[in-house]
């Protein structure tokens, strides 16, 4: 996550320093009661397949008082990806910490996805994510879904069945579902 967009946002991308590695910076001066914000990124290509990022920014909301600021944040993301012929994995993970004492805004997330192309009209893909609230008491919210798409000309097939637990994070049987879907498009 980089830093909020602001008048007087300063975003440099720097020239590419080592072969597949690109680094951008961001810098948002402080302004009325906000404290200013930096973020980063560095992105990889130098394998082939290969995409690997990482980015770190802050959310500083609030100038810090006598006592400290309660409403800052920093946020860090990273991510890979893997094409080898016809199959693409993918991995992400996303962590938002609050310094807010009782951890209520803080928020981590995981994700994968494994997709295969069986020919040109045929490609399956699966996937997972969980996601964490910061608060001790609950319960890891947990997303999965599998897809098959068939293309023929202009039309494609798709089927997709989803299933999400604990969606609020907590135990409660309202907080699981299940979906399955079909769906036509055309292209003309």
């Amino acid at each position: 996550k980089e830093s909020r967009g602001a008048n007087n946002m300063f975003h440099y991308t720097l020239p590419t320093m080592v072969d597949g590695l690109a680094i951008a910076t961001s810098y948002t001066p402080a302004a009325g009661g906000d404290e200013s914000d930096t973020a980063y990124a560095l992105t990889y290509t130098g394998v082939e397949g290969l995409t690997a990022k990482y980015g770190v920014g802050s959310n500083d909301n609030q100038a810090a008082g006598s006592g400290g600021s309660t409403a800052n944040a920093d946020a860090t993301t990273m991510s890979l990806s893997y094409v080898y012929g016809s199959v693409t994995l993918a991995y992400s993970d996303h962590e938002y910490d609050s310094d807010l004492a009782d951890g209520t805004e803080d928020q981590d997330a995981t994700s994968w996805k494994v997709s295969y192309t069986v020919s040109d009209a045929i490609s399956v893909t699966y996937a997972e994510e969980e996601m964490n609230s910061g608060t001790a008491a609950d319960q890891d919210a947990t997303y999965s879904k599998a897809t098959v798409s068939y293309t023929a000309g202009g039309m494609t097939l798709s089927a997709n069945m989803q299933e999400m637990e604990n969606g609020d994070y907590s135990t409660a049987a309202s907080a699981d579902e299940e979906y399955v879907g079909l769906s036509v498009s055309f292209a003309f």
